[in-house]
């Protein structure tokens, strides 16, 4: 008798759980685009330590809301990253974009290829790159201004 009333005990919470209201649905919410990530403009690194070199120079060509990504690669004879050695995140401004990457010389390989590798995206989608730059010393050098270009 006691498994009789467990059944009907279940089957009466069941019903009644099955018989209430569902929740409404909420209003669905116009999409707006997504806001770019929340990127601060860069903090002045200061002097150059004894023991870093730096990589520096000007990119032009950013729209305003552009989130640039510069790195610093060791890569192989088929241009695929291998290492990184330094990277940095930037906000575009419509203006030149200033940039230091500082790496330690003792990472610097000597018989291998480094690259400088950038790219632009706004709103997720990839819109710049930069060519990539081969950097054949492990010393700090300015690189001048260097062109992003539309990403295929």
């Amino acid at each position: 008798m006691k498994v009789r009333s467990l059944a009907l005990l279940g089957l009466c919470g069941l019903l009644a759980a099955c018989g209430s209201d569902a929740p409404k649905p909420q209003p669905a919410k116009p999409a707006a685009q997504a806001p770019a990530p929340d990127i601060k403009a860069p903090e002045a690194l200061g002097p150059l330590p004894a023991w870093q070199r730096e990589i520096s120079g000007t990119l032009e060509g950013i729209p305003a809301g552009a989130q640039v990504e510069l790195a610093l690669l060791v890569v192989d004879e088929k241009s695929r990253p291998q290492r990184l050695l330094s990277s940095t995140t930037l906000a575009g401004n419509n203006r030149s974009l200033v940039f230091q990457l500082r790496f330690a010389p003792e990472a610097f390989p000597q018989n291998a290829r480094v690259e400088l590798r950038g790219r632009a995206s706004q709103a997720g989608v990839l819109t710049l790159r930069l060519a990539p730059q081969a950097i054949s010393q492990g010393t700090t050098q300015n690189l001048g201004n260097l062109q992003m270009y539309k990403a295929p």
